[in-house]
């Protein structure tokens, strides 16, 4: 068990220090200006557009991996592959990055940037179904599982749509990517929802301690 403990924690070490890399990199794409006026800014304004769009899918993508490892409970080699396959598909965010920041959000670099976002999507997927293999029911219920896997499957086509889109309508596609960002950004969702639950029955109890039942109050008279 402690042997599994440490490459666990050694795997999850590794995954963290190539998220770290991949904004790092990004972060040196940002060249500084020669005029030193604010003015100077507004033309960049490709660049800063996609380096927050990225950045955000890159803490996003860091926030839902460290959520999905935690259910791991073997390094098996399935486990391993996978999240390498995983962090392949994030490290070519910074090259899309600098691509569609270059040709000031054409087209073509923002659908490839699209497509990125969709194999980051798919290995996100894979990744998904090991651990949840892995976990006990008592960890996620098979209604979370189910959620969890239809939201990551509504999150491919909707990468994939804007990756269509952006060919001949790249501020629209990047838009939807924005969009789908939103829908990316919990991965706790599935048990936010019984805890929802969970919360309106508590309510619901003290609700009734406090209001004595009909008949109680008929046998005072």
């Amino acid at each position: 068990m402690a042997q599994r403990k440490a490459t666990l924690e050694r795997l999850s070490a590794f995954s963290d220090g190539v998220f770290s890399v991949l904004i790092t990199i990004m972060v040196l794409e940002l060249n500084p200006l020669d005029p030193p006026t604010f003015a100077a800014l507004f033309p960049l304004w490709p660049t800063g557009l996609s380096y927050v769009v990225s950045y955000l899918f890159i803490a996003i993508v860091w926030v839902n991996h460290h959520h999905v490892l935690q259910y791991a409970e073997a390094p098996t080699p399935s486990l391993m592959w996978r999240n390498v396959a995983h962090l392949f598909s994030v490290s070519l965010i910074p090259f899309s990055t600098a691509w569609i920041a270059r040709t000031r959000l054409a087209g073509g670099p923002v659908a490839f940037h699209a497509g990125v976002f969709v194999l980051v999507n798919v290995t996100y997927v894979a990744l998904l179904g090991e651990t949840c293999e892995q976990a006990e029911e008592t960890e996620i219920s098979p209604p979370a599982r189910r959620l969890m896997r239809v939201r990551s499957v509504l999150r491919v086509g909707a990468f994939t749509i804007a990756m269509v889109l952006s060919v001949k309508c790249p501020l629209s596609g990047l838009g939807l990517v924005c969009g789908c960002l939103v829908l990316y950004h919990r991965p706790e969702a599935p048990h936010s929802v019984g805890a929802g639950a969970r919360i309106l029955a508590i309510v619901r109890a003290l609700w009734r301690r406090r209001v004595p039942p009909s008949n109680a109050n008929a046998s005072r008279w």
